[in-house]
């Protein structure tokens, strides 16, 4: 298994301001230095990056200088986070478009998986055909995916329809597309990990872990999470692709990144 890590932590998770007036440019976005990011994740002893895309689009004409960054610190492009509502009709083509730009820039550069995120929760609440709506929307993102050779695969998320074990498991039903469990936000939504990878262990090909107590993520050995077991679950599994580190905030990102680094040097990754 390799090891890489998200670059969301040097600035923190937002989106693009564009994105209140424009679903075409309404991207996550980290607020700090890409280039910083890649420095630190690379001194800190990854092997990887995944990147938000609304800062890998910041480079949509600069191609050359982040392949410079990259070959500078020697760090495999592993993923493209993005993501989308998915369930109104009226803006799904918009999201999708803006997914597929995505695809064709982060397949170029030579990323690896697409991951996306998502499943609008409505004003009044969730509606069963909601689910379905995303299902389909999901399968949509495969063909992009694949079209760019990219593997696709859905992140639950807190504040999606896709929190809990339950509303997983009724979205997994109902499309083909790949899991990566992110832990935390399996465990904040009331799921066990280890149980998750288990379940949907020949659907993922790609993970994210992120430790969790007291509703705060933490860097990996900080919370309470059992990496140990879910480690020991992957190798059963025969899982052997990236493993990339998330921290959606830390006061000294190059720290954090660290402090999961050494972390799992004592797991023996």
């Amino acid at each position: 298994m390799k090891l890489g890590y998200q670059t969301n932590t040097w600035g923190g998770v937002v989106g693009h301001p564009a994105g209140v007036t424009s679903v075409k440019d309404l991207y996550y976005l980290a607020n700090g230095s890409t280039e910083e990011a890649l420095k630190d994740i690379a001194a800190s002893g990854y092997k990887g990056f995944e990147i938000f895309d609304g800062n890998l689009m910041q480079y949509i004409d600069k191609k050359e200088e982040f392949k410079a960054l990259m070959d500078q610190y020697s760090l495999d492009f592993i993923a493209v986070y993005s993501g989308g509502n998915f369930i109104f009709p009226d803006i799904l083509e918009e999201e999708l478009l803006k997914i597929e730009k995505v695809a064709a820039f982060a397949s170029e550069l030579g990323a690896k998986h697409l991951v996306v995120g998502g499943g609008a929760v409505r004003t009044n609440g969730i509606l069963e055909n909601d689910y379905i709506d995303l299902g389909h929307a999901l399968d949509k993102v495969v063909a992009i995916a694949e079209k760019y050779g990219l593997i696709p695969s859905y992140h639950p998320h807190l504040g999606t329809i896709v929190e809990s074990p339950e509303q997983l498991d009724k979205l997994m039903e109902l499309t083909s597309i790949y899991l990566c469990p992110d832990t935390a936000h399996i465990e904040a939504g009331g799921g066990n990990p280890v149980e998750v990878i288990k379940k949907y262990a020949s659907r993922i090909q790609y993970i994210h872990f992120k430790d969790y107590d007291n509703g705060t993520f933490l860097p990996l050995g900080k919370g309470h999470q059992d990496f140990a077991e879910m480690i020991k679950t992957l190798k059963e599994c025969n899982y052997d692709g990236w493993i990339t580190v998330e921290l959606d905030s830390y006061p000294d990102p190059k720290k954090g990144a660290e402090l999961s680094r050494e972390f799992l040097k004592d797991l023996g990754l």
